[in-house]
């Protein structure tokens, strides 16, 4: 009996040293789990349902001070001289790509390292992943997570339903979001009949709306909303924006 004690004893704390491991594991197994089902689920949802409300409309501080406008709307009832002028000034390849553009990524990871301002080279796909699901602002974590919804909403919205998303959740202006909106604001008439001109400075801003001004442009500003609204033509011409109509 004596002998057979130590040997229990022993194998009873080095249970006690295992557990903890087993049990971190098995908690970062059920998160993963979890993440996942929601994460599926929310696509899923957001398919077919408007999507209410933002992390980004909610920790926006110019919303908290002036209020939040916006106004959902299905991608019928917006001009596509916008679908056009999105695309040639945030994701030429928009319609060719699988929500990541390798190139874009390898060329700005490229010029970042040149130091200066820092750009970056996120498709149309994964900044409505980051604008619907998560928050601004950096991070490889963030980054990571944006991957994962971006390669989740290419299978399951394809390019219509995410353009769709996109054009309505993007921040338009000082607590102003969607096409809708940003339209009434800056023009005040419908996202559903703007001209070139307009949805060309509608998308100068997108980058920056919170600084850049639709209704007079100057500077680079200007100068911006005028190469959109050139390459307009090509977008149409060259069918860049044709798996949106499809």
């Amino acid at each position: 009996m004596r002998f057979a004690f130590f040997p229990a004893v022993r194998d009873g704390f080095a249970n006690l040293r295992r557990a903890p491991g087993r049990t971190l594991a098995r908690w970062l197994a059920k998160t993963i789990v979890w993440f996942i089902a929601i994460s599926l689920a929310l696509v899923l949802l957001y398919k077919w349902v408007p999507v209410p409300i933002t992390a980004t409309m909610l920790l926006d501080d110019k919303v908290w001070e002036n209020g939040l406008s916006k106004d959902w709307e299905s991608l019928s009832n917006i001009d596509r001289n916008l679908v056009s002028a999105v695309i040639a000034g945030e994701d030429g390849k928009f319609c060719s790509h699988n929500g990541f553009d390798t190139e874009a990524i390898a060329t700005a990871a490229a010029r970042n390292l040149q130091g200066g301002r820092i750009r970056g080279g996120s498709t149309i796909t994964q900044q409505t992943a980051k604008n619907v699901f998560l928050w601004q602002g950096g991070g490889y974590f963030r980054k990571g997570l944006e991957a994962w919804f971006a390669f989740l909403i290419e299978q399951v919205w394809g390019k219509r339903r995410i353009m769709e998303v996109y054009l309505n959740v993007a921040e338009t202006g000082i607590g102003t979001y969607g096409a809708e909106a940003g339209a009434q604001r800056y023009f005040g008439h419908s996202a559903a009949r703007l001209t070139r001109d307009e949805a060309a400075r509608m998308a100068a801003v997108l980058p920056q709306p919170k600084k850049r001004a639709v209704i007079a442009p100057s500077g680079f500003t200007r100068r911006y909303g005028n190469t959109i609204a050139a390459r307009m033509g090509a977008v149409r011409r060259d069918g860049l924006d044709t798996c949106v109509y499809e």
